[in-house]
Parts: structure tokens; sequence; C-alpha cells
């Protein structure tokens, strides 16, 4: 199975950026995130750091396939703030990424022209900063099996470099694993052949 099929492109650490027009300032942040838990702190902690700011909108996007997804305009006028930030994800084709866009109004409106304009552009220079990598896309599994065939079992993840979260040594033992996309199949077929085995995906 071609490996190409399964990648995606996401940032490799936080960038930031400043934009500023007509006296406001726009404090631009992205950060490479893998759960709305990861999403939540990265909120909160914006909104304790910059507790005296305006406003602290936002936008994200989660998985592989890019499904999950949340644009937020956080008391700006409706489609001003939250979906310019997340065209921003779009042009840039991301995912698990966060783009939080700080703003200290200056005394000027701006307008819903200037305000979606100032927020695509404050994302846009957070995003032009950022290193952008490719990543195999993979799933959390949790494997179930007989203790008879823990030898099989732990060659399988040296075998295909897998990933190891935990591993139970109990009967059953409990293995979990991130299995990368492209690999899945020829994973399920060679443990459909060992008897007793139960597979389980989670949410990452």
């Amino acid at each position: 199975m071609d490996k190409k099929c399964f990648t995606y492109k996401t940032i490799a650490s936080p960038s930031a950026a400043t934009h500023r027009v007509l006296g406001s300032k726009h404090l631009a942040f992205a950060f490479p995130v893998s759960s709305i838990e990861d999403v939540k702190e990265h909120l909160e902690k914006l909104k304790r750091d910059y507790h005296d700011a305006s406003h602290v909108c936002y936008a994200w996007r989660l998985g592989w396939e890019k499904k999950n997804y949340r644009h937020s305009d956080a008391g700006e006028p409706s489609g001003t703030a939250g979906r310019p930030i997340f065209g921003q994800l779009l042009s840039h084709d991301l995912t698990d990424v966060l783009v939080a866009v700080v703003r200290y109004f200056g005394g000027t409106k701006l307008g819903t022209g200037g305000l979606m304009d100032a927020y695509k552009t404050a994302a846009k220079l957070a995003l032009d900063s950022a290193t952008i990598v490719e990543r195999e896309a993979r799933e959390r599994w949790v494997i179930e099996f007989p203790y008879a065939h823990i030898g099989p079992m732990m060659k399988m993840v040296k075998d295909h470099h897998l990933e190891k979260i935990s591993m139970e040594q109990g009967d059953p033992g409990k293995l979990e694993v991130f299995i990368p996309l492209f690999l899945l199949p020829e994973i399920q077929q060679k443990l459909a052949g060992l008897e007793g085995i139960l597979m389980q995906k989670t949410e990452v």
C-alpha cells in the first residue's frame, strides 16, 4: 500500500507573529496539537496570559482525515475572525494545528472587511513562520492476546517499528500501540492467523 496516501502536513513546533493595523495589535500563535484537550490547554493559557486583550479568536483542525475542526469569533462580528483564521489552515493544507489570534483594540474600528483582513494576515504570518512537516497518518490500537502469543506480538512491534504506548503481561496480555495506516491491513491479516486476538481502535 502506498505510504503517500496516508500522510498529512502539520507544524513541527509553535510559532508566533505580530500584525499591527490602525493602532490595533494582533498577536498570532500557531501550535501543533493532537487532541481537543491540547487545544483547550493552549487557549486557556492564552486567555490567562492576555487577560486584558479585547479578543482571543481561534481556529483548529485535528486528524489526518481533517474532518474535526472548529473556529470561533470570540465576540467579534460573525465571520470576521474565526473563519479567516481557519481559511489559513485550509490554504496551508494543515491539520493537528491550532491558530489563535489575540487582539488589542487600538481605538479605531476596522470595519468588517478590515477585521477579516487583519485576522487573516495575522494567522498567515504565524503559519508562514512555522516549520511545516509531513507525518505518517496512524491510529491508536489496543490488542488483547493470550500470553502464549507474547513472542509474536513483540516480534510484530520490533519488525514494524511500532510506537508502543503500554504493555500488560497478563493472560490475556494487553498491548497499546500506534499503527501507521499503510501498515494496518498487513498487521490485521497477520493477527487474524493467531487465535484469541482482539483488536480495538481507541481515540488519540
